[in-house]
C-alpha cells in the first residue's frame, strides 16, 4: 500500500507495524456485538458478563444460550429486542448454520450472506467480524462512518465520502484493504485526541 499511495504510507510510517487486536470465537464475538448495539463498552461489558454468567462456569455456550428463555435473557440486562437476537444467533450455531470452521471456510461475500441471515446481524458487523476475528484481509466497510470521514480527510475534504467515492479511493489498495481501514481508524483516533489536548 505504501508503493501505490504516498498519503497512506505517510500515515503507516507514524503509526507503525499493523497490529489489530483479534479475536478468535466467531460466536462470543458476535454475541457481543449483539449487547453492544446502542449502549456503551461499559454497560456491555457488565450485561455480557451476566449472559456468560448464564452458561457453566461462565463459557459462553451457543447450545445454553439457545434454550434460555427470553425472560431470562432480559433478567440479565438484555432488552426484549436483543434477547431474542442473542437467542437467533445461539440458535443459528446450534443448528450449523453457522460455525466456525464454516466461517473461516467461505469466501467473504458467503460469510457475509450467512452471517446477515441473524437477526440483528448487519453488514458491518459481519465485516467486522471478518476482519477482527477471522483475518480476512481484503475487507472494505464503506458503511462505516469513521471511514467515510477519514477518506474524505485523505483527500483534503470535510464532507463524508460517499460508498462510490470510497470504492474508488481503495480499489488502488487491493488486496489489502483490511489494513488500509485499520490504519485510517488509528490515524482518526490520533487526529481527534490530538484536537483534544488543543482545546483543552
Amino acid at each position: 500500500m505504501s508503493r501505490v499511495d504516498a498519503r497512506l504510507a505517510d500515515i503507516i510510517a507514524r503509526i507503525g507495524p499493523y497490529r489489530p487486536t483479534l479475536s478468535r470465537d466467531p460466536f462470543r464475538t458476535l454475541a457481543f456485538a449483539i449487547v453492544n448495539q446502542q449502549i456503551s463498552m461499559a454497560a456491555a461489558d457488565k450485561i455480557f458478563a451476566r449472559v456468560r454468567g448464564l452458561c457453566p462456569r461462565g463459557r459462553l455456550s451457543a447450545a445454553v444460550i439457545a434454550k434460555c428463555e427470553i425472560a431470562a435473557l432480559r433478567g440479565v440486562g438484555l432488552s426484549n429486542q436483543k434477547a431474542g437476537y442473542m437467542r437467533d444467533l445461539a440458535q443459528h450455531f446450534v443448528d450449523g448454520r453457522l460455525s466456525a470452521s464454516q466461517l473461516r471456510r467461505w469466501s467473504d461475500e458467503e460469510a457475509i450472506a450467512a452471517l446477515t441471515d441473524v437477526r440483528g446481524i448487519g453488514r458491518w458487523t459481519a465485516e467486522m467480524l471478518l476482519m477482527f476475528c477471522l483475518g480476512r484481509p481484503d475487507v472494505w466497510p464503506v458503511d462505516d462512518l469513521g471511514i467515510q470521514r477519514a477518506g474524505a480527510a485523505l483527500l483534503g475534504r470535510d464532507e463524508r465520502l460517499g460508498k462510490a467515492e470510497l470504492e474508488a479511493l481503495a480499489e488502488p489498495w487491493r488486496p489489502y484493504r483490511s489494513f488500509a481501514a485499520w490504519y485510517l481508524w488509528r490515524h482518526r483516533e490520533g487526529a481527534a485526541m490530538a484536537g483534544t489536548a488543543v482545546q483543552q
